[in-house]
């Protein structure tokens, strides 16, 4: 009797692997270079330590010479600045692997797919379909910003190389940095508000995939 063999297709993720990968991993280096703002700006708020450093020399009988305080601060800023180029690199490194993940979607995991459906429930009268749509066009806005955001700070490390375009480029780079930190909270709070009313599960979907379309 002739043998058979039975082929079983397992039905993908709502979320890929590859996705929820980048996902978190762009939320963490974005909310790290965040970080390195604040601590710039607020928190250590380098143009300030000129003075602080002076004031504690001088309590231990040291005097230095403005100049020489400068390089003090500057030693501080250029650590974080440090810290901040090599995080805008990752983050480079993987809106390109996002790029490639876009690509190997099957499925209902593919943008355009979920898209669809939503816009095939909305069309039918459901709002939070309607407000879904709109939630997914913002996310490929955000793409968008980001990698300007990516373009514009890799022209300013390498700024030698664009001097033409260094002003613009550092302009630029400071706007979506504002659009990118109204994304965030806007996400978080989007995320908290589905979770708790219209969509459980939405954050455990990201971290273990989702239900398959077979499930």
């Amino acid at each position: 009797m002739p043998s058979s063999s039975t082929t079983i297709s397992v039905a993908p993720r709502h979320n890929s692997a590859g996705l929820r990968f980048w996902h978190w991993s762009n939320a963490a280096l974005v909310l790290a270079q965040l970080l390195t703002i604040l601590f710039m700006f607020v928190i250590v708020k380098v143009k300030t330590l000129a003075p602080e450093f002076s004031k504690v020399l001088a309590e231990k009988g040291v005097n230095m010479a403005p100049e020489d305080l400068r390089g003090l601060t500057r030693i501080v800023s250029h650590r974080i600045w440090d810290w901040h180029i090599w995080i805008g690199i990752t983050l480079s490194v993987l809106l390109a692997f996002r790029v490639v993940v876009s690509f190997l979607q099957r499925g209902r995991q593919r943008t355009g797919a979920k898209i669809a459906a939503l816009k095939g429930r909305a069309a039918q009268g459901d709002i939070v379909a309607q407000q879904g749509v709109w939630v997914r066009y913002a996310y490929r806005g955000f793409y968008v910003v980001l990698a300007v955001m990516v373009v514009t700070g890799l022209i300013l490390v390498f700024e030698d190389n664009f001097r033409s375009i260094e002003h613009t480029a550092k302009e630029v780079h400071e706007f979506t940095m504002y659009l990118v930190i109204a994304f965030v909270a806007a996400h978080i709070a989007g995320v908290f508000r589905a979770e708790v009313t219209h969509d459980p599960g939405i954050v455990s979907d990201m971290i273990n995939g989702g239900a398959s379309d077979e499930e």
